[in-house]
């Protein structure tokens, strides 16, 4: 495999461990909870199989997810009027609330830790991030 390749495999891997370890800078949300409240926080309600495939999450890992925030107060579950069968989420005003804490946390961390970085490096760095989340999305489909 290609040396660059190898590298970036192991920066990615750490910059994930780095921003998703347990840290007061980074509020007090796991990921897996601060995706959901972000995507309900876009798209509420949605039906806990749509929610699934905007995370790129089986149904059983997003309904598990689903039950903790629930239990945390942060969602609110309720049955479709159109198809009783079908379970809507949608984010709680505590969900919001916490939400937007985590958000302004990680937003200060960010600021700090990129302070150095030139507008051009950000803006570098912004479209490159979003065009290999795009990629690795179009790749696990």
């Amino acid at each position: 495999m290609d040396a660059p390749l190898h590298l970036i495999e192991y920066e990615i891997a750490l910059l994930v461990r780095l921003t998703t370890a347990h840290s007061p800078k980074l509020g007090s949300l796991d990921r897996s909870e601060y995706l959901l409240l972000s995507e309900l926080e876009k798209y509420s309600p949605l039906a806990i199989n749509a929610l699934a495939d905007h995370l790129l999450l089986n149904l059983s890992t997003a309904s598990r997810q689903v039950s903790v925030l629930e239990g945390k107060k942060y969602i609110r579950r309720y049955p479709d009027t159109s198809n009783g069968r079908i379970s809507l989420v949608e984010i709680t005003p505590e969900g919001l609330d916490i939400l937007h804490k985590v958000q302004q946390a990680r937003y200060d961390a960010y600021a700090e830790v990129l302070a150095g970085w030139s507008a051009e490096e950000l803006e570098q760095l912004m479209s490159n991030l979003t065009r290999l989340n795009r990629d690795f999305k179009a790749w696990r489909k």
